[in-house]
């Protein structure tokens, strides 16, 4: 049986991340609030992020900045976007 958890972004029961998916108590409060689906948005996201700004991972300032946008994320509140970034058409 498929574990859930009552998301915070989508605010319904959806399918759980089956582990945390960051250390510590970060981590677990994450799998405990967030669904598998805003996890793996919020992975593509990230990378654009990432990616668009040329932020480096070993730098403190940008890791504070990406833990920023993913709560904001989370919470349905504005993120920063990729400026070059157009999302796919069906």
């Amino acid at each position: 049986m498929m574990a859930t958890v009552f998301c915070r972004k989508y605010q319904q029961e959806l399918e759980a991340l089956p582990f945390p998916p960051l250390p510590g108590a970060k981590g677990q409060e994450i799998q405990q609030t967030v669904s598998k689906q805003a996890w793996d948005e919020w992975q593509a996201q990230q990378t654009r992020l990432i990616n668009e700004k040329h932020l480096s991972l070993l730098d403190p300032e940008s890791r504070a900045y990406l833990m920023e946008q993913m709560e904001r994320f989370f919470d349905n509140r504005d993120t920063d976007q990729a400026t070059g970034y157009v999302p796919p058409t069906p």
